[in-house]
C-alpha cells in the first residue's frame, strides 16, 4: 500500500478516535453536571425567604464591600456569644454551639450541607464581575506589596509564617481565596524586583498601572493565568452554587473542569445558582451602596433587632463585641497584620463599637446612622493601609481614573471570561430593583400608618384639654346669661 494513503488513514483514525474521546468526555462531563443541578434544584429550601430565620449565614462573596456588612452592620446588632466558630481554611462549622445565630465566611453555599436549612436565612452581596476581577487583582497586588519590606522571598515567607504561629487570629493567608492568590502574587513581585535589580534596568514610563510589568504582574496575565481561571472567574456564580476549590462536596472539582471545559454546561450550575440567590433573605449590589444599606436595615437588620428583642436580650449588648471569639476581629480583615509593623493594627475604632449601637430600644433610622460612621472610619482606615502598601511598588497606583484608560480589548476578555457572573449579575439586579420597589412600597404604606396613628394619638392627647375648654366656656356662657337675667329684673 501506498505510504501517503497509509498515512492518511492513520490520521484518519486517530481523528476519529479523538473526536470519539471527545464524545465520551462530554457526556461523562454532561451527566456529572446534570445530576448534581437535578439534586441541587430538588433540595429543600426556605420557603419563607422575606422571615429571618434562627440562623443567618452571610454568604460572602470576595470584593463585594461585604466587610463592611460584617462589622458595620451584623457585628452591631449580634453579641459575640451568637456567633458561630467561622470557617477559613477547612470547613470546621460547629452547629451544636449554643445560640449560634450568625455566620459570616467566604465560604460557599456547600457549608448548607452543615445548616439545618429551614432554620437558616442566607444573605449576600453581588458586584458587576468586571469591577470584582479588578479589585481581585488590586488587593492580591496589595496585600502582596506588603512583604516587599523583607530582603527577599524566603526571608519574607519564613518571618509571615513565624508571626502567624505566634499571633492569635486570623490572617489573610489563612482566608479563601487570598490563601491562593496572595503568596502567588508575592512570589511574583519577588521575581521582578529581583530581575530588575539584576538588570540593572529603569522602569519605563507607562501611565496604566495595569501594564507595569517590569513592576508587578500586569492585568492582561493575571486573567489569563490558570489560578485565576480557577478561583476568580465565574467566582461568584460557583461560590453561590457550591462549587468553590473550597466545597464541602467532592465532586466540585471535576464540575468546574467539566464546566470550564465545555461552557454549554455551564447554564446548569447557573440555573441552580439563580434559584438560589432567589430564595435568599437579601441580596444586596456592591454599586448600589446606599440603597443596598438601607435595604439591609429595613429587611435584616430589623428583624434581627426584634429577633433579640423577642428573646429577653438586652438591647444594650447589641455592640458588646469586643471580647469573646477572638478571631471576629480579623473575619475576613483582609490584611496581612503581620508584615508591616507601624501599619499592622486595624484602626480599633473602625471595628469596634462606640457606644452608638448600645441606644436602648435602637431602631433602623439609629441603625443606618451607626453603619454611617462605622464605614466612615473604616473606609479611611483601609485607604491608609492601601496608600502604604503601593508605596513599595511606586510609580504603580490603582484608581477608578487608571481603570477608564485599560483597553477595549481587556474589558471585553474579562466579560467573556466571567460569562455566568455577567448572566447572575443581572439577575442579581433584577431581584434587587424588584425588592427595593417592595421596600420602598411598605416604608411608604408605614409612613402612612404612623401618620394616621400620630394623628389619632394627637387627638387623645388633646381630647381630655378640649372638653376642659368646652366645659369652662360654657360654664362662662351660662354665667354670663344668669348675670344678665338679673340685671334685667333689677331694673324692672
Amino acid at each position: 500500500m501506498d505510504p501517503i494513503i497509509k498515512l492518511t488513514l492513520l490520521l484518519l483514525f486517530f481523528r476519529i478516535a479523538c473526536a470519539s474521546t471527545v464524545e465520551k468526555n462530554f457526556e461523562h462531563c454532561e451527566t456529572v453536571v446534570k445530576n448534581w443541578a437535578s439534586s441541587a434544584l430538588h433540595q429543600g429550601i426556605n420557603k419563607d425567604k422575606h422571615t429571618l430565620q434562627d440562623l443567618l449565614f452571610f454568604l460572602h462573596v470576595p470584593r463585594t464591600g461585604g466587610r463592611s456588612y460584617y462589622h458595620c452592620f451584623l457585628k452591631k446588632l449580634y453579641p459575640s456569644s451568637q456567633e458561630c466558630p467561622r470557617s477559613y481554611d477547612k470547613l470546621r462549622f460547629d452547629p451544636r454551639k449554643e445560640k449560634c445565630r450568625l455566620l459570616a465566611t467566604h465560604d460557599d453555599y456547600s457549608m448548607m450541607e452543615k445548616l439545618p436549612k429551614e432554620r437558616t436565612s442566607v444573605v449576600t452581596i453581588v458586584r458587576n464581575p468586571v469591577d470584582r476581577v479588578f479589585s481581585s487583582y488590586e488587593f492580591s497586588v496589595e496585600v502582596a506589596a506588603r512583604f516587599l519590606v523583607h530582603p527577599d522571598l524566603a526571608s519574607a515567607t519564613k518571618m509571615s509564617k513565624r508571626l502567624r504561629a505566634k499571633k492569635a487570629g486570623v490572617s489573610t493567608l489563612d482566608i479563601w481565596p487570598w490563601k491562593y492568590l496572595v503568596p502567588w502574587m508575592r512570589a511574583d513581585l519577588f521575581a521582578r524586583r529581583h530581575a530588575r535589580r539584576q538588570e540593572g534596568s529603569s522602569e519605563d514610563k507607562i501611565d496604566s498601572p495595569y501594564d507595569m510589568k517590569d513592576i508587578l504582574m500586569p492585568l492582561q496575565e493575571f486573567i489569563d493565568d490558570p489560578i485565576v481561571h480557577d478561583i476568580v472567574h465565574n467566582g461568584a456564580t460557583f461560590q453561590i452554587a457550591g462549587l468553590t476549590n473550597n466545597s464541602y462536596l467532592d465532586e466540585s472539582h471535576e464540575i468546574r473542569h467539566c464546566v470550564r471545559e465545555y461552557k454549554s454546561l455551564g447554564q446548569h450550575v447557573l440555573r441552580v445558582a439563580k434559584m438560589r440567590l432567589d430564595a435568599m433573605l437579601y441580596v444586596g449590589l456592591t454599586a448600589e451602596h446606599k440603597e443596598s444599606a438601607t435595604m439591609f436595615a429595613n429587611v435584616v437588620g430589623s428583624q434581627v433587632i426584634s429577633q433579640l428583642r423577642d428573646a429577653n436580650f438586652s438591647t444594650g449588648t447589641l455592640a458588646d463585641n469586643q471580647s469573646g471569639n477572638s478571631s471576629s476581629l480579623h473575619l475576613d480583615s483582609e490584611l496581612e497584620s503581620n508584615v508591616d509593623q507601624n501599619n499592622s493594627t486595624l484602626d480599633e475604632k473602625a471595628l469596634q463599637d462606640e457606644d452608638e449601637a448600645k441606644r436602648k430600644n435602637m431602631t433602623v433610622t439609629e441603625l443606618i446612622e451607626v453603619y454611617e460612621g462605622c464605614i466612615s472610619s473604616l473606609l479611611k482606615t483601609q485607604s491608609r493601609r492601601r496608600f502604604a502598601s503601593l508605596k513599595r511598588i511606586s510609580p504603580a497606583n490603582f484608581s477608578k481614573e487608571a481603570r477608564r484608560h485599560v483597553s477595549d480589548a481587556v474589558l471585553q476578555e474579562i466579560r467573556t471570561l466571567n460569562y455566568l457572573d455577567v448572566d447572575l449579575f443581572k439577575y442579581a439586579q433584577e431581584i434587587f430593583a424588584m425588592r427595593h420597589v417592595q421596600l420602598m412600597g411598605n416604608l411608604d404604606m408605614k409612613d402612612g400608618s404612623e401618620t394616621k396613628l400620630d394623628r389619632a394619638r394627637a387627638f387623645e392627647l388633646w381630647r381630655i384639654p378640649l372638653l376642659v375648654m368646652l366645659f369652662i366656656l360654657l360654664l362662662v356662657l351660662f354665667l354670663l346669661a344668669n348675670a344678665r337675667r338679673r340685671v334685667s329684673k333689677v331694673k324692672v
